[in-house]
């Protein structure tokens, strides 16, 4: 089991792997002091997932608040003048797309929910 606290703007990634157990990350729009940018996510996921066989990945959250982009980019590296991308609604096959890639798995794996905020758990 993963408890995911106090998901708001956030969305998290649980990979299930094949021997049931689950590996996940809770990507946050800004970096928290000490933590991982939303741009560093996937591939520390992908990393602790390594070769084993992966049997579904589910992202849950705030998906209105994130542009897929910020998997790539994250807000916080954008200098001034420069234009953040702006997410324009619920973009569920952009971000199971670009999770998809950055897991370096095929995207029918992936499935994409919009929760409510509070603590998540995945078990």
């Amino acid at each position: 089991m993963i408890t995911y606290p106090s998901v708001t703007s956030c969305l998290t990634v649980t990979v299930r792997l094949g021997d049931g157990g689950l590996a996940g990350a809770h990507a946050s729009l800004f970096r928290v002091p000490g933590e991982l940018r939303s741009d560093e996510i996937l591939a520390a996921l992908a990393g602790i997932v390594g070769e084993r066989p992966v049997t579904a990945v589910e992202v849950r959250g705030a998906v209105g608040a994130w542009h897929p982009s910020y998997f790539t980019r994250a807000v916080e590296s954008y200098g001034d003048g420069e234009n953040i991308p702006v997410p324009t609604g619920l973009d569920f096959d952009g971000l199971g797309r670009e999770v998809a890639r950055g897991l370096g798995l095929p995207r029918d794996l992936v499935t994409v929910a919009d929760v409510p905020d509070g603590d998540q758990i995945v078990d």
